[in-house]
């Protein structure tokens, strides 16, 4: 036989072995899931990890961002009903609430069939063996990537890319994307990129790298956008935060400057510095008499 002939067929042999131990691979993963976690975490190495304790907070504990949550809400519920929604993208200030708010989506949903599955950014290339584990089930699945961003060439930006909107194979019905980032384009900006606009009968046309920027944030249909808050916002969520934890603060004028020097300190008035005073604020307060 010939020799060239030979070598095709060794390499047709290793391809499908390759690809026979893939999908048994997948198969294994599915069988082997606990599908009655709320959350999963993806890895390699364990496949979908289940997560019984989900960090979350009830919507109603969310203040200072009512019309991001309106609008995520609204998509989740036309998710859950079977019905046309989006990827979302929540990008902005940080420790403003976007990943608390997905999170708690799961403690609305949960009994409706929704579940979290939680990718980090450099297993997101992951993605095409990802989607088929949940693609046949009966829950509707968020993948969940958290503080996402990219560098220059890093592959999982190409996956999600194309899982997004792009690629031949459609993503399954049950199947959406929600990420979190502090950057609006996931990638990083560089004064030079703006230098290669320029102006055609009148228009602004930016330059390739900017486009292939635009291009990824773009794939996601709903952007959410969320900011600073200003003084009166950051102390209702701090009062908030000690309201649940069952400390009144009403009328206490050393708790607002406290408050306030909390934040000055840290540069910045967030929801995560709100709760990281109102713990502190609780740790200090005297021990009731027995």
């Amino acid at each position: 036989m010939d020799e060239q002939l030979i070598q095709r067929l060794h390499g047709l042999m290793d391809r499908g072995e390759a690809l026979l131990d893939r999908f048994e691979r997948r198969a294994d993963g599915a069988a082997m899931v606990d599908w009655q976690a709320p959350a999963f975490r993806w890895s390699r190495h364990d496949r979908l990890q289940p997560i019984s304790r989900v960090n979350n907070l009830p919507l109603s504990d969310l203040h200072g961002i009512a019309a991001q949550k309106d609008s995520l809400v609204a998509n989740t519920r036309q998710f859950l009903n079977g019905k046309p929604a989006n990827n979302a993208l929540l990008w902005g200030a940080r420790g403003t609430g976007k990943s608390s708010l997905i999170r708690a989506l799961l403690h609305e949903f949960a009994d409706r069939g929704l579940r979290l599955v939680q990718v980090d950014a450099r297993d997101l290339v992951d993605l095409p063996d990802i989607a088929p584990l949940l693609s046949d089930r009966p829950e509707r699945f968020i993948i969940f990537c958290d503080d996402l961003s990219f560098g220059d060439d890093d592959p999982g930006y190409k996956a999600l890319k194309s899982m997004l909107d792009g690629s031949l194979l459609a993503p399954p019905d049950n199947l959406l994307i929600y990420a979190t980032s502090n950057r609006r384009h996931l990638l990083p900006e560089y004064l030079d990129e703006n230098r290669q606009a320029c102006n055609v009968d009148g228009e602004i046309h930016h330059g390739d790298a900017v486009e292939e920027k635009l291009s990824l944030s773009e794939r996601f249909g709903l952007w959410l956008s969320f900011y600073p808050f200003d003084q009166d916002a950051y102390l209702a969520i701090v009062r908030s935060h000690l309201d649940r934890l069952g400390q009144a603060v009403d009328g206490d004028a050393s708790f607002r400057r406290a408050a306030l020097q909390w934040a000055l300190a840290r540069g910045v008035r967030s929801g995560r510095a709100a709760r990281q005073f109102a713990l502190h604020w609780l740790g200090q307060q005297p021990d009731e008499p027995a």
